[in-house]
């Protein structure tokens, strides 16, 4: 079976141009995760694609940076498919990881994406400790309290209700509630 797999980092990224490729090439089934490649195991789709592949099935991606942000990490998944009997092409790379020669040739190209990917980190962090002398780098914009904070906030703070209706109530996530709730409690003590 021919099986692909595509993953875009953000919710800003579109996978529209890995999907076509898989069309056009007629892939059986695709696997589309949307979350950072950063950690393996936190990718569900790519975990339920290693479930469902079984012997002489063929794992297509549009390029390896969609599959793996580090050599190692590349690397143990060629492993793990070898061991499945289970092939790996890369589109863009145009690599077949059953013969020697694509073997060699993705262990170089994972190398230098890594090193890519690396470079790309320090030179954002370059340019944030610039801007930050600068004054021009604020940092992320602080996140709004909901319009009905304060209502909410008092009847979890006098225990009327749980901190899972509160955060339902504020239609809000559970890190960014606390976040909220840490800096609302900040602001109260130093009003005191």
């Amino acid at each position: 079976m021919k099986l692909g797999y595509v993953r875009i980092s953000t919710i800003f990224q579109n996978e529209a141009r890995q999907l076509k490729i898989m069309e056009d090439n007629k892939i059986d089934k695709v696997f589309i995760d949307k979350q950072s490649g950063k950690n393996i195991n936190d990718r569900d789709e790519f975990q339920k694609l290693l479930e469902f592949a079984r012997e002489g099935d063929t794992i297509y991606v549009s390029d390896f940076s969609r599959l793996a942000r580090s050599t190692k990490d590349l690397l143990n998944i060629i492993d793990v498919l070898e061991r499945k009997n289970v092939e790996l092409i890369s589109f863009r790379e145009n690599i077949d990881t059953t013969s020697i020669t694509g073997k060699l040739m993705l262990t170089m190209i994972g190398a230098i994406n890594e090193f890519e990917r690396e470079n790309l980190l320090e030179r954002q962090k370059e340019g944030i400790f610039i801007a930050k002398s600068l004054g021009k780098y604020k940092g992320r914009k602080p996140i709004p309290y909901p319009e009905n904070w304060e209502t909410i906030y008092n009847s979890w703070h006098k225990r009327e209700i749980t901190a899972v209706q509160a955060k339902k109530a504020l239609k809000l996530k559970n890190s960014t509630f606390y976040k909220l709730l840490k800096t609302w409690e900040e602001k109260k003590k130093s009003a005191k």
